[in-house]
């Protein structure tokens, strides 16, 4: 039985359509979804000058907060039309490498299921899987189902 599903989103169309098909998978087994966001912030450390990083990083910080918070509202709103008050979500924040994070949270989070985008990137790299999904894939120890 699912208990919790794992949502990472990039803010694309496909994570939309993934965010759609969790809440339908939520719906009937009555799943948590926890909404992941993780911002890769590892080029920050180019930047010579420390206080743009810090202000590129907290700017990145809160982007990330608003993206996750208008992405499970659009969620609600758009797939439940208010009627998924039964539908507990979660939200997370995370920095570092995409798959990194999402294959450390389904570890920490105890998720049962994981539910993505086939690839938040556009024309050549859309035909692709994307090295993120690809390697969450190969290497999460749950089910992953690849939305496109």
């Amino acid at each position: 039985m699912t208990k919790k599903i794992l949502l990472p989103t990039d803010g694309s169309k496909n994570a939309e359509r993934a965010g759609e098909y969790a809440i339908s998978l939520a719906d009937i087994s009555g799943a948590c979804i926890i909404v992941l966001h993780v911002i890769d912030a590892n080029y920050l450390g180019a930047l010579p000058q420390p206080d743009l990083r810090k202000s590129l990083h907290k700017e990145l910080r809160a982007d990330g907060q608003k993206a996750v918070e208008k992405f499970q509202k659009n969620l609600e709103e758009s797939q439940c039309n208010g009627a998924c008050k039964n539908i507990q979500f979660k939200t997370i924040i995370k920095e570092g490498k995409p798959a990194d994070a999402i294959l450390k949270t389904i570890e920490e989070e105890n998720v049962d299921q994981v539910v993505m985008g086939k690839s938040g990137k556009h024309g050549l790299e859309s035909a692709l899987l994307g090295r993120t999904t690809d390697r969450v894939v190969r290497e999460a120890k749950v089910p992953v189902n690849i939305i496109t």
